[in-house]
């Protein structure tokens, strides 16, 4: 079986990633690469680590571009992906942005304004129910960086009714996670050295991402406090996930429903007692490496996630997608062995 799969947004650094994993997907042969204010150039001009493409021209983001493929991801800015979709036939697309991650329309007005362009089935297989809805699925929206770390850790708990429904996540993040796009405050000179807070309030537009699948994970509506913390590193992602046990429930409870909810999954690991995740530990792995702890005087579970943003945060999780989409074994092509030192 080989698809044929073509990128939107191949100068990017999702883009990149996404192609990294697939010049090395023994089922895909790579299609049109798209980009916008870089079409022309050279793909190599960008990504200097993808030799086996570096000579590929990037042509203009157009559906006449990218129709006649089996695949098409779109690793595309946030507004940009529901027209195209919409001219991409009997594809399957799968759009890395936000454009169809949210269920209620009013949230999308909220954070994202305009008008709604619909849902499409949400990109983590790992949640209950997530295969089924992703076997064969014509339409896929990969989930936002933080949402799939942060709802790994905390949904065997809420759905086993151990926690109350009002967490808090605190999630340090790398620069990549904000995009290419020349921005001041992550300038080097600007990152290099410090860490700083942004979004701050329940203004990160992941927030009602983690809300969906955390509510839907505990039956009942979940509250969550996020917030994201700019680090001095490329990529990955640490996040801190707490919520308030429920009376009666110890930490031997809440490691063997964890257990349980992780035992045959490929890509999501919970670690022996007693050692922590970290991000160099996951770097270039489609994984997400999880630890729990009680902290008594609180009463309340922590839970530690680690993972890279741009491989199991994004592309990587893209592509886990695009395998059960297309009848592939879901991990084809993907790492779990991270990148060390």
């Amino acid at each position: 079986m080989t698809i044929r799969a073509a990128v939107a947004g191949a100068s990017g650094y999702a883009g990149g990633e996404l192609l990294r994993l697939l010049v090395g997907h023994p089922e895909v042969e790579i299609g049109a690469l798209t980009a916008g204010g870089n079409a022309g150039t050279l793909l190599g001009d960008h990504h200097p680590n993808l030799q086996p493409l570096a000579d590929r021209v990037l042509t203009e983001t157009t559906a006449d571009e990218l129709r006649g493929h089996d695949v098409v991801f779109l690793a595309l800015p946030h507004g940009h992906s529901a027209a195209i979709a919409a001219e991409l036939g009997e594809a399957v697309v799968i759009d890395c942005g936000a454009d169809h991650r949210l269920n209620d329309p009013t949230d999308w007005a909220r954070w994202y304004g305009g008008e709604h362009p619909g849902t499409w089935p949400y990109g983590i297989p790992e949640l209950p129910g997530g295969r089924e809805r992703l076997s064969s699925a014509m339409r896929i929206a990969v989930p936002g960086c933080f949402p799939t770390v942060s709802s790994l850790a905390l949904v065997p708990a809420l759905g086993a009714g151990l926690v109350e429904p009002d967490a808090v996540v605190v999630a340090v993040t790398g620069t990549s996670g904000a995009g290419r796009s020349l921005k001041p405050h992550l300038l080097s000179a600007e990152v290099m050295g410090s860490a700083s807070a942004y979004g701050v309030g329940g203004a990160h537009r992941h927030t009602p991402e983690l809300v969906q699948n955390l509510s839907a994970a505990a039956g009942a509506p979940v509250k969550v406090s996020f917030t994201p913390v700019l680090a001095p590193m490329p990529r990955g992602i640490l996040a801190t996930c707490s919520a308030p046990l429920r009376d009666g429930v110890d930490e031997a409870a809440l490691r063997a429903v964890y257990a349980q909810a992780y035992a045959d999954e490929s890509f999501v690991r919970m670690l022996p007692e007693g050692q922590w995740p970290q991000t160099s530990a996951t770097l270039g792995a489609n994984t997400v490496h999880l630890q729990l702890a009680v902290d008594a005087d609180a009463a309340r579970l922590v839970v530690i996630g680690a993972e890279d943003n741009l491989t199991k945060g994004t592309a990587g999780g893209a592509v886990q997608c695009m395998n059960l989409a297309t009848g592939l074994p879901e991990a084809t092509g993907l790492p779990t062995a991270g990148v060390a030192p």
